[in-house]
């Protein structure tokens, strides 16, 4: 008797990992799970929505960018540069990158979480903050613009720094090298 118990309780301890693994929520997900979140994500319009928001900010870099060399460019030059980034963005293949993500967004998620997010993102607020991201990032980029645009000439300001140390470096270290020729 002990012994069909004992042989019983190892059959079960030996199953129970599988029948753990046996929770639907805790298989991959799905291409259709990750589809059907992107959907209710409503992805494609976000990304055309957060590409009009990234617009404003890019034109406005444009605008304080070419502002100092106005003189030496042409009238419509700043049109043309925001035509053309508007341009970039409209033919972004926004359905490609989309289909390029699945195996990712896979990768990572459970069913259980996809079923979760779409539950969240099904609600009022989830909509509510699918609706308002691209005003979120937008304002968010405008607000880091000034911090980054500091960033960017300090790092510009370091690395003619290096590029200057270099070259001089390697202008002593050749000048040293080259024979001396007499006259």
């Amino acid at each position: 008797m002990n012994r069909i118990f004992v042989s019983v309780l190892f059959l079960l301890a030996a199953c129970f990992p599988a029948c753990a693994r046996q929770n639907p929520a805790d298989t991959p997900a799905t291409k259709e799970d990750i589809e059907r979140y992107l959907h209710v994500m409503h992805s494609r319009e976000m990304m055309a929505n957060m590409a009009d928001a990234m617009a404003k900010p890019m034109h406005q870099m444009v605008h304080e960018q070419f502002l100092k060399d106005k003189d030496k460019l042409p009238p419509d030059f700043e049109a043309r540069m925001n035509k053309m980034m508007d341009d970039m963005f409209k033919s972004m293949p926004w359905d490609e990158m989309l289909d390029a993500m699945v195996p990712v967004y896979q990768k990572h998620l459970t069913k259980g979480d996809v079923d979760a997010m779409v539950a969240f993102y099904s609600t009022p607020t989830g909509q509510k903050l699918i609706k308002d991201m691209p005003a979120i990032v937008a304002e968010s980029m405008q607000s880091m613009m000034p911090i980054m645009r500091k960033q960017m000439e300090i790092m510009n300001q370091h690395l003619q720094e290096e590029i200057a140390a270099m070259l001089k470096e390697f202008d002593n270290k050749s000048s040293k090298s080259a024979p001396q020729i007499n006259n």
